[in-house]
């Protein structure tokens, strides 16, 4: 008969204590209590354990310094965190510093079961490793370049986690993969990962998509369905481009995530439902927030943790290593040698700025191939759209004013006519006045952009004018 799994729970109140250990004993749970620091100290040197609670305040320290020492010390251990109702902050940071899950108090027995079911799953050495993900989509976390090292190291982090996760990222980058790779190296890869494209359900069959029906319910309702949090419990449920959801899905969709339950439409009980929810999208969720177009406290709720996967034109330096694989991969499907990329092609994708990335990479590849005469491939073969660089102009400017404002031009020096004179006081500006000033225009807000990774409610910030003053202003001057 094998071992009883052991577990260390850590907390100053006595009846914290014994509510946990009544309840994970009945579990089958070897249970050791510590009412400080020192003691937990002490009884991690003697003995190793498949599980840990730990109270945020402790009356000789901080929980979170337990969290870190054993996330460093004894990696295999998932440390839950126990803290007050709603303190939301302190269990962020609890989770970054390596926590597995937090649990609040007034404990719920259910989710406090389920919690120690995922975190036993995590733990369990014996499970199956889990299936390698698809080639077609491995090809977009290669590469040595720090930003994807630094990525690597991130996923693994949060994936011994049950917190969710909100992937930023341009279209192309891979960000589905990402959310697989999470799923596939934490404690529920050996439950489903499901994928849902939010923008592609029609709103009025969302609520049944994603909650499930009774039959009846309405109108080609023929039979019971259960919904898309049905079919992920036990897993992970991705919701990508969630920026799309309407307002008013936004909150039948919070109120599921807080409760853990659903309830499917026309029927009269809830359905409690145990998914660990990833979201993504392209656009800049807090952004939309402040906009009001997405709801403040969905936001908050499903960016509990923010992982921005880079874009191409970010790590360039991994160019040789994704066009490798990928021409290897295309030419096995086309059971052909796979052929050269000459220096000269791959100076050019070098140059380009990917806006579709990876995946734009990939056409490019597969189109070059097929039009590529011999077994190598020229830049000429490549055709590369001509789209342009997201750089600002460089042209030399002499220091702003203190009260300097980027989109109203500077007076003209003493002596000059006056702006309606012609191009005088343009400096290298080689034509009309108005031109140069929208080029000052566009050079402000590139920078500005630029130094805030186009979160243009802080780029408005910087700029010291509104936030739909920066939209007109990007519309304008045709902006991304």
């Amino acid at each position: 008969m094998s071992d009883p799994h052991s577990a260390l729970i850590v907390d100053d109140e006595r009846d914290i204590r014994e509510l946990l250990t009544l309840t994970l004993g009945r579990m089958g749970i070897r249970i050791d209590t510590a009412a400080n620091l020192g003691e937990a100290r002490e009884l991690l040197s003697r003995n190793a354990y498949d599980l840990c609670f730990t109270d945020m305040r402790l009356p000789d320290g901080n929980g979170i310094e337990l969290v870190g020492e054993i996330s460093s010390k004894f990696p295999k251990t998932p440390v839950a965190m126990i803290t007050a109702f709603g303190n939301v902050e302190l269990a962020v940071e609890a989770l970054k510093a390596g926590a597995f899950d937090f649990v609040s108090k007034p404990v719920d027995i259910n989710v406090l079961r389920g919690l120690v079911r995922n975190a036993l799953q995590l733990n369990n050495t014996e499970r199956p490793a889990p299936a390698p993900p698809p080639p077609q989509h491995a090809m977009r976390l290669l590469g040595n370049s720090p930003a994807m090292a630094e990525l690597r190291q991130t996923i693994a982090k949060v994936a011994r986690s049950q917190a969710p996760v909100y992937i930023l990222g341009e279209s192309g980058v891979g960000k589905e993969l990402v959310a697989r790779t999470i799923h596939e190296q934490g404690g529920r890869a050996a439950g489903p990962f499901v994928p849902v494209n939010c923008g592609a359900i029609p709103a009025e069959l969302m609520e049944s998509e994603f909650f499930g029906h009774k039959k009846g319910s309405f109108t080609g309702a023929h039979a019971d369905k259960a919904g898309l949090f049905q079919a992920a419990s036990g897993g992970t449920l991705f919701l990508d481009e969630v920026a799309e959801l309407p307002l008013a899905m936004q909150v039948k969709l919070l109120r599921a995530i807080q409760e853990k339950a659903v309830r499917p439409v026309g029927a009269s009980t809830e359905v409690q439902v145990d998914v660990r929810i990833l979201s993504a999208t392209h656009k800049d969720l807090g952004e939309l927030a402040a906009d009001g177009r997405f709801r403040h406290d969905l936001y908050y709720r499903i960016n509990v943790i923010e992982l921005r996967v880079p874009p191409l034109r970010e790590r360039t330096g991994d160019l040789p290593q994704l066009t490798q694989a990928i021409l290897a991969r295309l030419a096995a499907t086309h059971d052909r040698p796979a052929p050269l990329l000459s220096p000269i092609a791959l100076d050019a994708l070098t140059q380009y700025p990917f806006p579709g990335n990876v995946r734009e990479l990939e056409n490019i590849l597969e189109r070059a191939m097929a039009m590529a005469d011999e077994d190598a491939i020229d830049a000429g073969d490549l055709r590369l759209p001509q789209v342009e660089r997201r750089t600002a102009p460089q042209a030399p400017q002499p220091p702003p004013p203190q009260d300097y404002d980027p989109f109203r031009p500077n007076p003209p020096a003493p002596g000059a006519p006056a702006s309606g004179g012609g191009p005088a006081g343009t400096g290298d500006s080689d034509g009309p006045l108005p031109s140069y000033i929208e080029q000052m225009e566009r050079a402000a807000i590139y920078k500005a952009l630029e130094e805030n990774r186009w979160n243009k409610t802080k780029a408005a910030a910087q700029l010291g004018i509104t936030f739909r003053a920066l939209r007109y202003k990007l519309k304008k001057l045709g902006i991304e």
